[in-house]
């Protein structure tokens, strides 16, 4: 059985009064069974499910097969255009950066080729305003012949990890093709970028910068200075949370809502203690995947005593899948040459990440618990900008767009209960629609008439199909589902999240 579609692995895989959220069911609801989360067919299997891994491409008449390198998204070829009685009143965007070279911590100890970033540049500098201009400066990596402090894997002139060119170019189509539905389709987005409707937020991770330089150039192609939003809390230029090293610092936590970085412990605990319950699927997986984890061992050199490589497929994973997206070969060792890393050896990797991102951030019971504490702030963020549309409070806003990462994706979509979890890819995508219909029996805070709001949530591209029987399919349902749903799991203006990161989770 192939799940190649998202169109397959989606769906088979009074407003301005309080809401009364008590009756709102916000219990866990299991996943679909497919052979992503079938622990018993992840070590005999071949390929990854019809899956890509080596190109960003995908041919216009497959468009919507999972794509690693570069996530089906909303363009005007697919996307489905509602009723002409919904009016498109709001729009909210949450996607992963785009495909980047991996991160240092996941690549060998001594690599066997080297990789090279000359093909671009990452632009970093200050400027005061007004004042005077800077120069447009860009970091040039390169090799020190006289340092004799060498660091682990790959030789070259990159950073790792950094947006690379090809993933930068990954990003301006993508701003394209957002520009190309909501502009151009539906002549929602103004002609020119208005800044006063049209927001940008990025995490204190720079990678999320790059791509979000990238993908307002293929939105807009500004000739001036854009603000990325960025929580002033957090600390910038910190590695992703699920690659994170101890704070050198001793600064306080960040607390950004988006990556997200504030503290939640027992949302931490209810993850580890996931991946430590024994006679689980979790625990039948990683005994099952010891022996391939020990060939690939003997292959990279990394010491079989290294946990952070052997808890999880995580980090092989990473690794090779940033080679094969490169058209870069797969590894060979450097003890014997003929001794090499096979693409079975990759797909049976590949297919135990999905299993563990649909296990961790679905299949397990307290998952949804798990990450509603630690993905609710930006939640109720998004709850809140909906809420204020609705009541004409969010002035001129119109659009906001969020760059982030897969932990960000998975815990959304973990709160939103997909019905068949996978590892959002790069460039993953989820797009919150809010809708007006003439007519309605909801009466407008202005008086201007009688109006309903409805909410469409895409994922890919297309419509989210959640577990819950609170939401099901998320294609035009009442606002106030949406926000009835949101409030009870983690507060209005996240009421309930610190409760949900304590300790003792009360």
């Amino acid at each position: 059985m192939s799940l190649p579609r998202l169109s397959l692995w989606l769906p088979v895989l009074s407003l301005f009064a309080p809401q009364h959220t008590d009756a709102v069911d916000v219990s866990w609801h299991p996943p679909q069974a497919t052979v992503i989360n079938d622990v018993n067919r992840l070590m005999n299997g071949t390929g990854v499910y019809g899956f890509i891994f080596d190109s960003s491409f995908t041919p216009d008449n497959e468009y919507g097969t999972y794509n690693w390198c570069n996530m089906p998204h909303v363009r005007k070829t697919e996307y489905e255009i509602p009723p002409e009685d919904y009016k498109l009143q709001y729009v909210e965007v949450i996607h992963r950066h785009h495909k980047r070279t991996p991160y240092a911590s996941n690549t060998f100890p001594v690599e066997s080729y080297s990789w090279d970033c000359k093909d671009e540049g990452l632009f970093y500098y200050g400027q005061p305003m007004p004042g005077h201009d800077s120069s447009h400066t860009y970091w040039a990596g390169f090799e020190n012949p006289i340092n004799p402090f060498k660091v682990s894997g790959f030789n070259g002139t990159c950073t790792f990890p950094q947006i690379t060119k090809e993933g930068l170019d990954d990003s301006w189509q993508h701003g394209r093709d957002i520009y190309g539905v909501y502009h151009d389709l539906l002549h929602f987005l103004p002609d020119k970028l208005d800044l006063e409707k049209i927001s940008f937020r990025v995490t204190t991770n720079v990678i999320t910068s790059q791509v979000a330089g990238m993908l307002i150039g293929g939105m807009y192609n500004p000739q001036h200075p854009i603000p990325l939003i960025v929580e002033v809390r957090s600390h910038p230029f910190i590695p992703s949370p699920r690659k994170a090293s101890p704070n050198p610092t001793n600064q306080a936590p960040a607390t950004d809502s988006l990556e997200p970085t504030y503290p939640c412990p027992y949302s931490k605990s209810l993850f580890a203690t996931i991946k430590s319950i024994p006679d689980t699927p979790w625990a039948t997986h990683l005994a099952a995947s010891r022996s391939l984890l020990a060939h690939l061992d003997s292959i990279s050199g990394v010491p079989p005593s290294d946990t952070a490589w052997h808890e999880s497929a995580d980090h092989y994973f990473d690794n090779l899948a940033a080679r094969l997206c490169h058209s870069k070969p797969l590894p060979c060792s450097l003890t014997n040459g003929a001794n090499c890393i096979t693409q079975p050896d990759a797909d049976t990797i590949f297919r135990l990440g999905q299993f563990e991102y649909s296990y961790l951030y679905r299949d397990a019971p307290t998952s949804l618990e798990a990450s509603a504490g630690s993905i609710g702030v930006f939640v109720a963020e998004v709850a809140q900008h909906i809420r204020d549309q609705i009541q004409g409070t969010d002035k001129e806003r119109i659009y906001r767009h969020n760059v982030a990462h897969d932990g960000s994706l998975s815990r959304l979509l973990s709160v939103l209960q997909v019905q068949t979890m996978v590892w959002p890819g790069m460039g993953a995508e989820v797009v919150f629609e809010v809708y007006r219909r003439e007519g309605g029996a909801v009466k407008s805070k202005e008086g201007k008439g009688e109006k309903e709001y409805f909410v469409r949530v895409l994922y890919g591209g297309q419509v989210l199909f959640s577990s819950s029987p609170a939401l099901g399919r998320l294609d035009m349902i009442p606002v106030e589902k949406l926000l009835g749903y949101f409030d009870r799991l983690v507060g209005e203006r996240a009421g309930r999240v610190k409760g949900l990161c304590e300790e003792d989770g009360k």
